[in-house]
């Protein structure tokens, strides 16, 4: 199945700094700046002449936020509408609820493997429910999500723990995460906030959170998801789609993160492709 890839300009729900709405951009110019070869480490080629992705663009989105969430769902609906697995690029992580809502309406009992420096549980944040800390509370509000998996957690809340336990949500702190992704089955969908890395792999972010894991920790948790995999041994799960938000460019440093971004989205496509 052809991978459909999706950028996702919007971040007026960011907190602190506004940028990555300009992400997709950034993204796709270092994935096709002739820097790295189109290989994976798992051994796939995933080069644009193997047509095993298809980019179809940035979604045009709204400025209302109801109206952009409904674009972003439906938007990710349509490249899912063949069967596709979706990879988005881009955005804040509010673009993750409505991107799991049209995941969900195709896969039942979904998995996601989250992995971030925050739990962005929170009910709302600064009166705003639609907060990029926010949307993992309302996923599991809906129901979008039978497990929860959080990797990279190092600033939590009383309130997010809280939520953590109302909803059921396993969160791997990294102070005390042994590095191994729990066992999962079924369709699986992995986020990536980039400063779950720590801010000396991926300084292009707006929240600097120290302590973070290094970007070989997290490549590895993401094949560990492969068929034969650490954390998918049996092969009962399959990877249906991915984002990778939360990258900025106005604080990128020599499109360092970006460059993180164009090696995880390779990665990504192979796995999604099936090739590993």
């Amino acid at each position: 199945m052809v991978t459909k890839v999706l950028g996702v300009p919007y971040d007026a729900h960011s907190s602190f700094l506004r940028g990555p709405a300009a992400a997709p951009a950034e993204i796709r110019a270092s994935l096709h700046c002739g820097s790295a070869n189109w290989e994976t480490e798992l051994g796939a080629s995933v080069g644009p002449e193997t047509e095993r992705w298809v980019d179809l663009g940035d979604l045009e989105i709204s400025a209302d936020v109801e109206a952009a969430l409904a674009e972003i769902q439906s938007g990710v609906s349509a490249a899912m509408a063949d069967g596709s697995p979706v990879l988005s690029l881009g955005g804040d992580h509010m673009v993750t609820w409505p991107i799991v809502r049209a995941v969900a309406e195709r896969h039942r009992n979904l998995t996601i493997v989250h992995f971030d420096a925050h739990p962005d549980l929170y009910d709302e944040l600064d009166g705003d429910r639609f907060s990029h800390a926010c949307p993992f509370a309302r996923i599991m509000e809906e129901g979008l999500a039978a497990r929860l998996i959080q990797v990279g957690i190092r600033t939590i809340t009383p309130h997010q723990r809280d939520q953590a336990d109302r909803f059921g949500v396993e969160v791997l702190e990294l102070r005390t995460w042994d590095g191994e992704i729990p066992a999962v089955a079924g369709p699986v969908y992995v986020s990536i906030d980039l400063d779950a890395l720590d801010p000396a792999f991926a300084p292009g972010v707006s929240h600097y959170e120290p302590g973070g894991m290094t970007t070989r920790q997290l490549i590895d948790s993401i094949h560990s998801l492969r068929p034969g995999g650490a954390a998918n041994l049996d092969g009962a799960a399959r990877l249906v789609g991915a984002d990778i938000v939360e990258l900025n460019p106005t604080r990128d440093v020599g499109d360092v993160t970006a460059m993180v971004g164009a090696k995880l989205t390779r990665e990504l496509l192979g796995l999604l492709s099936g090739t590993g």
